[in-house]
Order: C-alpha cells, then sequence, then structure tokens
C-alpha cells in the first residue's frame, strides 16, 4: 500500500480508531473520520451509518473532503454485548455494517478491512474451545447477540466477495483492545486465573491494532478472509500452558505453548498479513507489580 491512499475509517474516534487513525495519517495517508462523534476540522464527519444514504454519498463523496475513497476500514459498532438490548445491538451493527459494504461496493471501493471479533470463537467460554491455542480453522460459535452479528458479517462478506472476485474484504477479529493507560490493572488478574478465562486470557493493543490494519490494506489479496488479532502475550505472568492445563483440564494443546504466548493464535494473521505486535502491557507495569 502506497502513501497518499484516501481512506475512510468508520469510528475513527473509538479506543481502536484513534490508533487507527493516527497511524495512516503517520503513513502519509489521507483520512476521513466516519462517525457520531468527534472534533471538526479533524478530517471528521458526523453521521447516521445507519442510514444507507448518508453512508453512500459519504463514501462517494463530500465536497469539502474528497472525491472519492481508495479503501474503507469498517470499526464502528456498539462495541459490546450488554450496552443496549439485545434487538438494538443486531439492528444498529448489522444494518451499519451491510450499508458500509453496499455504499463502499457501489461507489466501486475494492478494499474493505473491518472489525470482527474474538467473540466469533466461542467466547466467553464458558463451553470450552476445541482445542488451544485457539485459531480460525474451526467453525464460528457465537454466544450472544453481539457474536452472532460478527458471524453474520463474515458470511455476508464471504458472498459479497464471492458476487465479486475482485473485492477484498479483510475481517480482523480483534481481542479485548486495551491502551496504555489499561494496564494499571492488569496485575489485579494475577491471582485467580479464571477471571480472564473468557477469553483466554488474551488482549491486544490498540497501536498493534492499528499495525493489523495496516497490514492488511497492505497485504490481503482478493477475496474474504478473516485474521485473529491479538497480543503476542496473555495478560497473565504465569506461564499459558500452565493456565491451560488448570482452567481447561480437558482441553488438548494443539501445539506446544511457550511461556506467556497468547493462547489466541495469531500465526495466521503473521504469516498472511505480515503482522508482528510490537506492544506488551509488561513494558508499561513495574516487574515487581507483575511478580
Amino acid at each position: 500500500m502506497m502513501g497518499g491512499m484516501k481512506i475512510a475509517v468508520t469510528g475513527g474516534s473509538g479506543k481502536l480508531g484513534r490508533s487507527v487513525v493516527a497511524r495512516l495519517r503517520q503513513d502519509g495517508h489521507d483520512v476521513l473520520n466516519l462517525d457520531r462523534v468527534g472534533q471538526r476540522g479533524t478530517g471528521f464527519v458526523l453521521i447516521d451509518l445507519t442510514d444507507y444514504g448518508q453512508v453512500a454519498d459519504a463514501i462517494a463523496g463530500i465536497d469539502e473532503h474528497h472525491g472519492g475513497l481508495d479503501a474503507v476500514v469498517h470499526l464502528a459498532a456498539i462495541p459490546a454485548p450488554g450496552i443496549v438490548p439485545d434487538v438494538a445491538t443486531f439492528h444498529h451493527n448489522m444494518l451499519a455494517t451491510y450499508n458500509v459494504f453496499q455504499a463502499a461496493r457501489r461507489a466501486g471501493v475494492d478494499r474493505i478491512v473491518y472489525a470482527s471479533s474474538e467473540t466469533v470463537l466461542g467466547l466467553p467460554f464458558e463451553t470450552p474451545p476445541p482445542y488451544i491455542p485457539v485459531d480460525e480453522e474451526y467453525p464460528a460459535r457465537p454466544e450472544s447477540t453481539y457474536s452472532l452479528v460478527k458471524h453474520l458479517e463474515e458470511q455476508m462478506a464471504a458472498q459479497l466477495t464471492r458476487w465479486d472476485p475482485t473485492l477484498s474484504i479483510t475481517a480482523l477479529r480483534f481481542s479485548n483492545v486495551m491502551e496504555p493507560e489499561d494496564y494499571a490493572r492488569f496485575p489485579s488478574f494475577q491471582d485467580d486465573g479464571t477471571l480472564r478465562r473468557w477469553n483466554l486470557w488474551g488482549y491486544i493493543d490498540a497501536r498493534d491494532g492499528a499495525q493489523a490494519v495496516v497490514r492488511a490494506l497492505q497485504n490481503a489479496g482478493p477475496g474474504f478472509d478473516t485474521f485473529i488479532i491479538a497480543a503476542a502475550d496473555t495478560v497473565m505472568t504465569r506461564p499459558s500452558a500452565d493456565l491451560a492445563g488448570e482452567v481447561f483440564p480437558g482441553v488438548p494443546l494443539a501445539r506446544e505453548v511457550s511461556g506467556q504466548e497468547t493462547l489466541l493464535s495469531i500465526d495466521k494473521a503473521r504469516r498472511v498479513l505480515g503482522y508482528d505486535p510490537q506492544h506488551s502491557w509488561r513494558d508499561h507495569v513495574q516487574a515487581d507489580a507483575t511478580a
């Protein structure tokens, strides 16, 4: 991906979105932030993504900002279960994603990267995963309305790219997004291995999430594909294999796991996209606090 592209980021004011917008601009791209909140004069456009007319118009062109886009990064969503009633989560997220995908297609934008979720892997893991580390190879197991929508979005993307073989849609299954100020609470996880069992002790630094978006824009080919995006380590100081054996005693290890290695496999993202996480919570919390 060359510098100087025109890229719209939906949800660019959010926790992950802020890092994505900053990284894309740092790399020399012209970035438009389509969101419900933001600061005027910063490439921000107020939009209701559930209104197809607004989305189609914004992607096709906005006189003061652009006359067409090269790519769309779709991050905007109600970001977790339980924030609003289930039906509101379904209606908002499903409709917004359809509108963004369809408007991009109609405008001739053939490169879309969007936020799927680790939840499609079966989170929270009240029913244990089939094996550890989990990866993209087993069928989706949505356990909430929020996760169900993420699964349906992936199915929709697969069909849209079947209709148009030149279209590239990449689903990044982001783990629990963290910023540096969040790491102060990580030591509180250490005494109870079950506190973060719900996502196999995973997380993703927002800056590495932004790197994953960049790598997908650069390296994803035509068609649809999914990638787990997590930090290289867990939120814990205990060895990952020990945690897995204690909390999920009946679940087989698919391969050897070393140290505090993530149990949300990022092998595919490393291999295909060139994703290489650079940030760890351990860089922000004093060693004596994690002992």
